[in-house]
Protein backbone atom coordinates (compact mmCIF):
# COMPACT_ATOMS: atom_id res chain seq x y z
CA UNK A 1 0.00 0.00 0.00
CA UNK A 2 1.86 3.02 -1.17
CA UNK A 3 0.32 5.84 1.28
CA UNK A 4 0.32 6.39 4.73
CA UNK A 5 -1.82 7.73 7.97
CA UNK A 6 -0.62 9.57 10.55
CA UNK A 7 -2.42 10.44 13.81
CA UNK A 8 -1.32 13.19 15.38
CA UNK A 9 -2.19 15.27 18.75
CA UNK A 10 -1.36 16.65 21.88
CA UNK A 11 -0.03 14.30 24.67
CA UNK A 12 -2.58 11.71 26.65
CA UNK A 13 -5.29 12.23 24.21
CA UNK A 14 -5.99 8.73 22.88
CA UNK A 15 -3.59 8.53 19.42
CA UNK A 16 -2.14 4.90 20.75
CA UNK A 17 -5.85 4.01 21.13
CA UNK A 18 -6.87 5.22 18.04
CA UNK A 19 -3.83 3.95 15.83
CA UNK A 20 -4.66 0.43 17.15
CA UNK A 21 -8.11 0.64 16.08
CA UNK A 22 -6.42 1.62 12.34
CA UNK A 23 -4.16 -0.36 12.41
CA UNK A 24 -6.84 -3.77 12.78
CA UNK A 25 -9.27 -2.22 10.56
CA UNK A 26 -6.92 -1.45 7.55
CA UNK A 27 -3.90 -4.53 8.26
CA UNK A 28 -1.59 -2.01 9.26
CA UNK A 29 1.58 -1.64 11.07
CA UNK A 30 2.26 1.54 13.97
CA UNK A 31 5.77 3.41 13.26
CA UNK A 32 6.25 5.38 16.50
CA UNK A 33 6.50 9.00 16.06
CA UNK A 34 7.18 9.61 19.89
CA UNK A 35 10.67 11.09 20.82
CA UNK A 36 11.00 8.91 24.41
CA UNK A 37 9.45 5.59 23.37
CA UNK A 38 12.22 4.93 21.67
CA UNK A 39 14.31 4.23 24.52
CA UNK A 40 14.49 1.08 26.01
CA UNK A 41 13.71 0.48 29.69
CA UNK A 42 11.36 3.74 30.18
CA UNK A 43 7.43 2.23 29.57
CA UNK A 44 5.54 3.45 31.96
CA UNK A 45 6.33 6.76 32.07
CA UNK A 46 6.52 7.21 28.04
CA UNK A 47 2.79 5.30 28.12
CA UNK A 48 4.99 3.19 26.08
CA UNK A 49 2.08 0.18 24.44
CA UNK A 50 2.06 -2.96 25.76
CA UNK A 51 3.16 -6.08 25.56
CA UNK A 52 -0.18 -7.51 24.13
CA UNK A 53 -0.35 -4.28 21.92
CA UNK A 54 2.39 -5.01 20.16
CA UNK A 55 1.80 -8.60 19.84
CA UNK A 56 -1.58 -7.89 18.17
CA UNK A 57 -0.08 -5.29 16.05
CA UNK A 58 3.27 -4.67 14.84
CA UNK A 59 5.27 -1.93 16.35
CA UNK A 60 8.08 -0.16 15.01
CA UNK A 61 10.58 2.28 16.32
CA UNK A 62 10.05 0.98 20.10
CA UNK A 63 12.80 0.53 22.10
CA UNK A 64 15.93 0.97 19.55
CA UNK A 65 18.36 2.84 21.97
CA UNK A 66 19.73 2.64 25.11
CA UNK A 67 18.95 6.00 27.55
CA UNK A 68 22.47 6.61 27.27
CA UNK A 69 22.90 6.16 23.56
CA UNK A 70 22.70 9.63 21.37
CA UNK A 71 19.94 9.72 18.33
CA UNK A 72 19.58 12.33 15.83
CA UNK A 73 16.65 13.66 14.10
CA UNK A 74 18.25 13.08 10.88
CA UNK A 75 18.79 9.41 11.93
CA UNK A 76 15.04 8.88 13.18
CA UNK A 77 13.79 9.97 9.44
CA UNK A 78 16.03 7.74 8.08
CA UNK A 79 15.28 4.81 10.14
CA UNK A 80 11.25 5.69 10.18
CA UNK A 81 11.39 6.17 5.78
CA UNK A 82 12.94 2.55 5.78
CA UNK A 83 9.98 1.02 7.86
CA UNK A 84 7.50 2.50 5.99
CA UNK A 85 9.07 1.20 2.90
CA UNK A 86 9.45 -2.30 4.35
CA UNK A 87 5.61 -2.03 5.74
CA UNK A 88 4.61 -0.81 2.18
CA UNK A 89 6.12 -3.32 0.37
CA UNK A 90 4.64 -6.27 2.04
CA UNK A 91 1.24 -5.07 1.22
CA UNK A 92 0.71 -3.25 4.62
CA UNK A 93 -0.35 0.46 5.98
CA UNK A 94 2.15 2.18 7.73
CA UNK A 95 0.10 4.30 10.53
CA UNK A 96 2.64 6.81 12.17
CA UNK A 97 1.48 7.30 15.90
CA UNK A 98 2.76 10.16 17.95
CA UNK A 99 2.94 13.69 19.12
CA UNK A 100 6.89 14.77 18.82
CA UNK A 101 6.14 17.97 16.08
CA UNK A 102 9.24 17.46 14.74
CA UNK A 103 9.18 14.37 14.09
CA UNK A 104 5.98 13.87 12.89
CA UNK A 105 6.96 16.87 10.09
CA UNK A 106 10.64 15.77 9.44
CA UNK A 107 9.03 12.68 7.98
CA UNK A 108 5.50 13.64 6.70
CA UNK A 109 7.44 16.95 5.03
CA UNK A 110 10.49 15.26 4.20
CA UNK A 111 12.74 17.69 5.22
CA UNK A 112 16.36 17.88 4.45
CA UNK A 113 17.88 18.11 7.67
CA UNK A 114 20.50 20.23 7.68
CA UNK A 115 24.46 18.81 8.05
CA UNK A 116 25.53 20.91 10.95
CA UNK A 117 28.48 18.90 12.33
CA UNK A 118 28.02 18.87 16.37
CA UNK A 119 30.67 21.27 18.29
CA UNK A 120 31.95 19.88 20.95
CA UNK A 121 33.85 23.10 22.35
CA UNK A 122 30.62 24.82 21.62
CA UNK A 123 28.53 22.12 23.30
CA UNK A 124 30.88 21.96 27.11
CA UNK A 125 30.48 26.00 27.32
CA UNK A 126 26.63 25.58 26.93
CA UNK A 127 26.96 22.43 29.75
CA UNK A 128 28.52 24.77 31.91
CA UNK A 129 26.38 27.94 31.30
CA UNK A 130 23.41 25.59 31.91
CA UNK A 131 24.80 23.71 35.56
CA UNK A 132 26.23 27.78 36.29
CA UNK A 133 22.80 29.79 35.24
CA UNK A 134 20.06 26.84 35.20
CA UNK A 135 18.66 25.33 32.01
CA UNK A 136 15.98 27.96 32.14
CA UNK A 137 19.10 30.43 30.89
CA UNK A 138 19.75 28.73 27.79
CA UNK A 139 16.05 28.18 26.84
CA UNK A 140 15.25 31.68 27.27
CA UNK A 141 17.71 32.54 25.33
CA UNK A 142 16.60 30.70 22.50
CA UNK A 143 13.35 31.88 22.94
CA UNK A 144 14.59 35.05 22.03
CA UNK A 145 16.73 33.95 19.04
CA UNK A 146 14.25 31.21 17.61
CA UNK A 147 10.37 31.49 19.19
CA UNK A 148 9.46 28.80 16.73
CA UNK A 149 12.18 26.13 17.74
CA UNK A 150 11.67 26.72 21.48
CA UNK A 151 7.86 26.39 21.35
CA UNK A 152 8.27 23.01 20.07
CA UNK A 153 10.67 21.40 22.68
CA UNK A 154 10.36 21.30 26.26
CA UNK A 155 12.36 23.96 28.08
CA UNK A 156 14.01 21.77 30.43
CA UNK A 157 15.07 19.30 27.10
CA UNK A 158 18.86 20.73 27.36
CA UNK A 159 20.15 18.38 24.72
CA UNK A 160 17.33 20.06 22.18
CA UNK A 161 18.17 23.94 23.20
CA UNK A 162 21.82 23.53 23.10
CA UNK A 163 21.29 21.86 19.06
CA UNK A 164 19.03 24.71 18.24
CA UNK A 165 21.63 27.64 19.66
CA UNK A 166 24.46 25.33 17.85
CA UNK A 167 23.13 25.54 14.89
CA UNK A 168 22.86 29.29 15.21
CA UNK A 169 25.87 29.77 16.23
CA UNK A 170 27.80 27.93 13.52
CA UNK A 171 25.61 28.68 10.81
CA UNK A 172 23.88 32.52 12.06
CA UNK A 173 20.62 30.64 10.53
CA UNK A 174 17.31 29.68 12.87
CA UNK A 175 17.20 26.45 12.92
CA UNK A 176 13.23 26.57 12.78
CA UNK A 177 14.49 27.66 9.02
CA UNK A 178 17.03 25.28 8.32
CA UNK A 179 14.55 22.60 6.47
CA UNK A 180 14.29 22.64 2.93
CA UNK A 181 11.45 19.80 2.40
CA UNK A 182 10.76 17.45 0.00
CA UNK A 183 7.86 15.97 0.33
CA UNK A 184 6.56 12.35 0.66
CA UNK A 185 6.43 10.35 -2.65
CA UNK A 186 3.43 8.62 -1.90
CA UNK A 187 -0.02 10.19 -0.48
CA UNK A 188 -0.71 10.70 3.21
CA UNK A 189 -3.24 11.42 5.17
CA UNK A 190 -2.70 13.21 8.65
CA UNK A 191 -5.62 12.36 10.84
CA UNK A 192 -5.57 15.13 14.41
CA UNK A 193 -7.06 13.94 17.83
CA UNK A 194 -7.97 17.21 20.14
CA UNK A 195 -9.86 18.13 23.16
CA UNK A 196 -11.07 21.02 25.11
CA UNK A 197 -8.56 22.08 27.38
CA UNK A 198 -10.07 21.40 30.56
CA UNK A 199 -10.45 18.11 29.36
CA UNK A 200 -7.34 17.06 28.20
CA UNK A 201 -5.57 18.63 31.32
CA UNK A 202 -8.09 15.57 33.05
CA UNK A 203 -7.00 13.11 30.54
CA UNK A 204 -2.93 14.33 31.47
CA UNK A 205 -3.75 14.10 35.13
CA UNK A 206 -5.74 10.98 35.19
CA UNK A 207 -2.71 9.10 33.23
CA UNK A 208 -0.45 10.65 35.23
CA UNK A 209 -2.15 8.48 38.41
CA UNK A 210 -2.30 5.68 36.05
CA UNK A 211 1.45 5.81 35.78
CA UNK A 212 2.21 6.13 39.33
CA UNK A 213 -0.09 3.24 39.85
CA UNK A 214 1.43 1.04 37.94
CA UNK A 215 5.32 1.69 39.04
CA UNK A 216 6.59 4.79 37.62
CA UNK A 217 9.18 5.52 41.02
CA UNK A 218 10.24 1.70 40.43
CA UNK A 219 10.70 2.29 36.75
CA UNK A 220 12.89 5.33 37.44
CA UNK A 221 14.86 3.87 40.36
CA UNK A 222 15.87 0.81 37.94
CA UNK A 223 16.87 2.96 35.57
CA UNK A 224 19.55 5.09 38.08
CA UNK A 225 20.89 1.53 39.00
CA UNK A 226 21.51 0.58 36.23
CA UNK A 227 23.46 3.39 35.75
CA UNK A 228 21.87 5.88 33.61
CA UNK A 229 22.20 9.46 35.07
CA UNK A 230 19.53 11.87 35.94
CA UNK A 231 22.15 14.49 33.52
CA UNK A 232 21.36 12.29 30.19
CA UNK A 233 19.13 13.52 27.42
CA UNK A 234 16.72 11.06 27.83
CA UNK A 235 15.69 11.62 31.81
CA UNK A 236 14.26 14.63 31.21
CA UNK A 237 11.87 12.97 29.55
CA UNK A 238 8.51 14.28 31.57
CA UNK A 239 8.38 12.87 34.95
CA UNK A 240 11.69 10.75 34.70
CA UNK A 241 13.67 14.18 36.19
CA UNK A 242 11.06 14.76 38.94
CA UNK A 243 11.23 11.40 40.14
CA UNK A 244 14.76 11.18 40.34
CA UNK A 245 14.83 14.34 42.46
CA UNK A 246 12.56 12.45 45.06
CA UNK A 247 14.67 9.63 45.19
CA UNK A 248 17.37 11.51 46.14
CA UNK A 249 15.55 13.25 48.55
CA UNK A 250 14.93 16.54 46.87
CA UNK A 251 11.32 16.79 46.91
CA UNK A 252 8.33 14.78 48.43
CA UNK A 253 6.46 12.49 46.42
CA UNK A 254 2.86 14.28 46.50
CA UNK A 255 4.42 17.58 44.55
CA UNK A 256 6.43 14.96 42.22
CA UNK A 257 2.81 14.18 41.01
CA UNK A 258 1.74 17.39 41.05
CA UNK A 259 4.69 18.70 39.50
CA UNK A 260 4.73 15.99 36.74
CA UNK A 261 1.08 16.71 35.62
CA UNK A 262 1.62 20.32 35.65
CA UNK A 263 4.34 20.27 33.68
CA UNK A 264 2.70 17.56 31.23
CA UNK A 265 -0.12 20.79 30.81
CA UNK A 266 2.68 22.53 29.55
CA UNK A 267 4.12 20.62 27.34
CA UNK A 268 0.77 20.15 25.53
CA UNK A 269 0.31 23.69 25.29
CA UNK A 270 3.78 23.63 23.61
CA UNK A 271 2.79 20.79 21.50
CA UNK A 272 -0.16 23.49 19.85
CA UNK A 273 2.85 24.85 18.05
CA UNK A 274 3.44 22.00 15.58
CA UNK A 275 -0.25 20.79 15.45
CA UNK A 276 -2.09 24.07 14.88
CA UNK A 277 -6.11 23.71 14.61
CA UNK A 278 -5.61 25.94 11.77
CA UNK A 279 -3.38 23.75 9.95
CA UNK A 280 -6.16 22.41 6.66
CA UNK A 281 -3.22 19.62 6.21
CA UNK A 282 -4.52 18.15 9.50
CA UNK A 283 -8.39 16.14 9.39
CA UNK A 284 -9.00 17.13 13.35
CA UNK A 285 -11.34 14.79 15.41
CA UNK A 286 -12.67 15.28 19.04
CA UNK A 287 -11.79 12.58 20.99
CA UNK A 288 -14.36 10.44 22.25
CA UNK A 289 -16.34 7.25 21.82
CA UNK A 290 -17.43 7.77 17.97
CA UNK A 291 -13.97 8.84 16.86
CA UNK A 292 -12.87 5.58 15.45
CA UNK A 293 -16.33 5.11 13.06
CA UNK A 294 -15.53 8.43 12.01
CA UNK A 295 -12.02 8.48 11.27
CA UNK A 296 -12.46 4.86 9.24
CA UNK A 297 -14.72 6.39 7.12
CA UNK A 298 -12.50 8.93 6.11
CA UNK A 299 -9.58 6.62 5.83
CA UNK A 300 -11.43 4.50 3.20
CA UNK A 301 -12.06 7.45 1.27
CA UNK A 302 -8.74 8.80 1.37
CA UNK A 303 -7.27 5.07 0.04
CA UNK A 304 -9.96 4.46 -2.55
CA UNK A 305 -8.76 8.19 -4.07
CA UNK A 306 -5.26 6.62 -3.71
CA UNK A 307 -6.16 3.86 -5.46
CA UNK A 308 -5.38 1.58 -2.88
CA UNK A 309 -9.54 0.38 -1.77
Amino acid sequence: MKCLVAVIGPTAVGKSRLGMAIARRFNGEIVNADSRQIYKYMDIGTAKPGREEREEVPHHMLDIITPDQPYSLATFQEDAYRCIASIQEAGRLPVLVGGSGQYVWALLEGWNIPAVAPDPIFRERMMRRAELEGVGSLYHELENIDPVSAAGMLPNNLRRIIRALEIHAKTGKLASSLREKKGLPYPALVIGLTAAREQLYDLIDSRTDRMMAAGFTGEVENLLDMGYRRELPSMSSLGYGQIADHLAGRMGLQEVVQKIKYETHRFARNQNAWFRLSDDRIRWFETGVATTDEVTKVISRFMQAAGQG
